[in-house]
């Protein structure tokens, strides 16, 4: 967990950008509402108008992905780490350290269904966390960004549809992945679902806020 607070302050800058990204996107959905209105009839002139707009306005039309892109390394070390039973030759330390009498080795779904110490409470919490998590930044989502399109240009069909439900697909995750692994899931999400109405709240204006 100290180790997610760490990667998520050296990553600040770029919640930084991706959140002024996306309230320059938001100044542009009126004008994407009607790009959308003239050219609904021809995709491919829909898309290079869009394009267009996005490029004379300097903003990207994916911003938002960026910092769950730069964590997947991270997770995936933290994963790797926890499954490796030697490290330099030596047995691996991590896998004798527990948290409620769970190996930080071991899958939260496996301890879980083998009653072992208490990771059915640490289960249901991780699960419960998350899912919750999940709901609220996508309604936090789905109520941010109302005018703006399901597809974004740049993008393959159904990528930004993905992306809404991604915070509820850690979910199920958690319970598959090293207890350490999961455990920076729930941090990192928490401190994400914190983080960016905050940063809206410091960085964007009324046009960001109301756009009209």
């Amino acid at each position: 967990m100290l180790l997610t607070l760490i990667v998520r302050v050296l990553l600040l800058p770029v919640a930084v950008a991706q959140v002024r990204a996306e309230g320059a996107r938001r100044r542009l959905a009126p004008a994407l509402a009607e790009i959308r209105r003239r050219w609904k009839g021809d995709p491919p002139r829909l898309q290079q108008k869009t394009m267009e707009l996005y490029r004379e306005a300097g903003v990207s039309p994916v911003a938002g992905i960026g910092s769950a892109l730069l964590q997947a390394p991270i997770v995936s070390l933290v994963y790797a780490l926890f499954i490796a039973q030697r490290i330099g030759g030596e047995p691996n330390a991590l896998l004798a350290e527990a948290l409620l009498g769970v190996p930080l080795g071991r899958p939260l779904g496996a301890a879980a269904l083998a009653g072992e110490g208490g990771a059915l409470l640490l289960a249901g919490a991780v699960v419960a966390l998350l899912i919750a998590a999940g709901l609220v930044t996508r309604a936090m989502m789905r109520r941010l960004q109302p005018a703006l399109p399901a597809e974004q240009p740049g993008l393959p069909p159904g990528v930004m549809r993905t992306l809404g439900w991604l915070p509820l697909i850690t979910a199920p995750i958690a319970l598959v992945v090293p207890l350490a692994a999961a455990l920076y899931l729930v941090t990192t999400t928490l401190w994400t679902l914190a983080e960016r109405p905050l940063l809206r709240r410091l960085l964007w204006g009324e046009a960001e806020r109301n756009p009209s």
